[in-house]
């Protein structure tokens, strides 16, 4: 029987439940439950003293007061997915994998912004005052004007923000942080939540952006209750494929800016290295175009990006052949092989199907149905599509290309790179700055890519 006062929090997700049991049944996780004092089941109000109602205040939409200036950080790449700098008084969210670099960006940002005469602070949690200077020195930037310190526990960490007040503070990482008002471990649900709440509290009445650093669970996710994703203003996601050196920064949530713009940058001794031409970065240097390969031309937030689509279909040596997909939607490249095979005539039934992204870059977006489709015709065909050719638009389950979004900045990015051409939607080819070859089915599309004439 529970202690009065006391409940049982999920480790996991966050769930609270009136009485400790073996299994969590929100999340289904076991022996999650931890014994918390001072916890409430959901709907359950705190004792408060009666105390006179003061009421609300409403006021209009109309202000008379000016948004306050953004904090731009020096780095282009990290203000383009922020919305064009760091809002004061908003509390962000970074996560990545371990060793993806988020410690090595947010003290290159504080740097960066403190040259600009932002005064920033970077606390961490995981290493001591040296370890960071001796990442700073590495970087270039031992003599930046950035206040350092080590420190774990909150109400330290509130109180020495209190009494130095800064425009941009680095918080690394919240699971590592405790408040002794509670008994939980640090990186409980709990502790996280409470010291979340502690920090985006000052980001609002002291008008700092506070940047907080998050772990992440082996599924992606960010470790830790979910309602914490809820209580900042911006979540970001710090991605990058092992064996690459490449890294893409996205937004997951931004209340003060779009949340498909992408950062690149390019990992290297000294640090991160923006990257202001990711086409070129991602395409290489390659030569003539091997069969099973296509460039596609696609749009990451208002940024034009083209990629490699590579296929290869071989012969499969067991009953079952084999779909294994990099930086695409598994369940997209089975769609594009159903139609392949029904509307086109391909047959793909004995074959082993593997397709890749170059780069390490993931794409999400419908309009690489065609470049998909056209890498693996090249790939079964054993035809390599024209070197100097683009390749994007959306497929149906009937085998119609369909047009898709800003056809017009796609084409200016892959004329900018030096392609001659582009195989498209048809509507793609009214004011093309390059001879566009429409097709509006797939088949279509499928009978172009073996005709000599086209290619040469």
């Amino acid at each position: 029987m529970a202690r009065d006062g006391a409940a049982y929090v999920c480790q996991s997700c966050g769930a609270v439940h009136t009485k400790w049991a073996g299994q969590c049944v929100a999340c289904s996780a076991w022996n999650t439950l931890v014994e918390e004092l001072g916890s409430r089941p959901p709907g359950a109000l705190a004792p408060t003293k009666a105390t006179k109602a003061r009421g609300l205040s409403f006021m209009g939409l109309e202000s008379e007061t000016l948004t306050p200036p953004r904090i731009e950080t020096g780095l282009a790449e990290f203000d383009r997915v922020c919305g064009g700098g760091v809002v004061p008084g908003s509390a962000v969210l970074i996560g990545g994998d371990p060793g993806v670099g988020k410690s090595t960006l947010l003290l290159q940002v504080c740097a960066e912004a403190a040259a600009r005469g932002a005064s920033c602070a970077y606390i961490s949690g995981e290493e001591a005052a040296e370890q960071i200077r001796a990442r700073a020195g590495r970087m270039g930037y031992s003599r930046a004007p950035v206040s350092l310190a080590a420190e774990t526990a909150i109400r330290d960490i509130l109180d020495g923000l209190k009494r130095d007040r800064f425009d941009l503070v680095v918080i690394d990482s919240i699971q590592t942080l405790w408040s002794d008002n509670h008994e939980a471990g640090p990186g409980s649900v709990t502790q996280v939540r409470a010291c979340v709440a502690e920090l985006v509290r000052l980001a609002k009445k002291q008008n700092c952006a506070i940047l907080l650093v998050g772990h992440v669970t082996k599924d992606g996710q960010i470790a830790g209750p979910r309602v914490v994703e809820h209580m900042v203003d911006a979540v970001l996601s710090f991605e990058g494929e092992r064996g690459y050196p490449f890294r893409i920064l996205r937004a997951a949530k931004n209340r003060f800016g779009a949340t498909d713009e992408i950062g690149v940058f390019e990992m290297g001794e000294t640090g991160l290295r923006q990257v202001h031409n990711p086409s070129a970065l991602f395409l290489g240097d390659s030569g003539q175009r091997a069969a099973g390969a296509a460039v596609f031309a696609g749009m990451e937030g208002s940024r034009p990006v083209l990629v490699e689509f590579q296929a290869l279909a071989a012969p499969s040596a067991y009953g079952t052949p084999r779909r294994a997909v990099v930086g695409w939607d598994s369940g997209r490249l089975a769609m594009v092989l159903a139609v392949l095979e029904a509307r086109c005539g391909l047959s793909f039934a004995g074959r082993d199907v593997y397709l890749n992204v170059a780069g390490g870059l993931r794409i999400n977006e419908p309009a690489a149905d065609l470049a998909a489709a056209a890498a693996l015709a090249s790939s079964a065909l054993d035809v390599a599509l024209p070197q100097d050719c683009v390749v994007f638009g959306e497929v149906s389950l009937s085998g119609e290309i369909r047009s898709v979004c800003r056809m017009e900045a796609r084409l200016k990015e892959a004329a900018k790179l030096g392609f001659k051409r582009a195989l498209a939607p048809s509507g793609a080819a009214d004011g093309a700055p390059i001879p566009v070859a429409g097709v509006s089915r797939l088949a279509e599309a499928i009978r172009r890519i073996g005709e000599e004439d086209w290619k040469a």
